[in-house]
């Protein structure tokens, strides 16, 4: 089945009387462990570099292999998740590139995309992997993050929060999104924002996005989203994002570049 990172869970989990609650209760297990935050706050120098080398062959992908943004998203979801459960030796470059290599290939497995690796491989580092060493490095990844890959994201709550705003516009609701999932794409680079769950960074992005294009029902939206009571319930923290923001700002300034 599909992937659809809007809505990724599989049908037997469908019958549930309550889906985004069930969504804002599972988003933790969908992020990376706090060892990689710990690093990555600390400066530590290798996994700073190593998530950024990494993020940039990602993205490369998504031009050399002719694929959609979601590939290199969940790719990097994968990846974030990965390193932060399992220690990554050092002085073995070629260690980065397989860990690439087997988060796009399961990211396009779990898109049902026919993603070439060959297209990927073979470039100026001269790392090439055959199936056989790609499989195990997927297993591996597999068995660390437990084989939850259907990733809760922020796309998973972008509707319903946009539900709250009570937009009758598809058009402007369209646009609302589209304005909201570029911030998304664009946030997921940003090492400070790992530590927000999932739900945070859609919300904040939507409040970013409908202070751009709605700046009327701004104040309406945002009360909308920091009262709703599953907020509350799963201590998502909206309210003190949006009492002291320190996502809304760095967002704002993507919208002017």
């Amino acid at each position: 089945m599909k992937l659809d990172l809007e809505n990724p869970l599989t049908s037997s989990e469908e019958h549930q009387s309550d889906t985004i609650t069930y969504l804002f209760a599972s988003e933790f297990d969908h992020m990376p462990s706090r060892n990689l935050l710990n690093f990555l706050e600390t400066c530590d120098h290798f996994y700073v570099s190593f998530r950024h080398e990494a993020i940039s062959l990602i993205l490369q992908a998504q031009y050399s292999c002719n694929c959609g943004p979601f590939i290199p998203y969940l790719a990097v979801n994968f990846m974030d998740r990965f390193i932060s459960r399992m220690e990554i030796p050092q002085g073995k470059p070629w260690i980065l590139r397989l860990v690439v290599v087997s988060c796009l290939s399961l990211a396009a497995k779990m898109e049902n995309t026919d993603f070439s690796i060959s297209n990927f491989q073979g470039d100026e580092a001269g790392f090439i992997f055959d199936n056989k060493t790609i499989n195990r490095m997927e297993l591996l990844i597999l068995d660390t993050l437990d084989w939850r890959m259907r990733s809760i994201t922020p796309f998973s709550f972008v509707h319903f929060f946009i539900s709250l705003s009570q937009l009758k516009d598809p058009a402007l609701t369209q646009t609302l999104k589209d304005r909201a999932t570029e911030i998304i794409f664009k946030a997921q680079n940003e090492i400070k924002l790992l530590k927000f769950k999932p739900s945070i960074i859609a919300a904040s992005a939507l409040l970013v996005a409908s202070k751009e294009l709605l700046p009327l029902q701004f104040p309406s939206f945002k009360f909308s989203i920091s009262a709703f009571e599953c907020v509350k319930e799963f201590n998502v923290g909206v309210r003190a994002s949006l009492r002291a923001p320190r996502l809304i700002p760095w967002a704002l300034k993507l919208t002017t570049m």
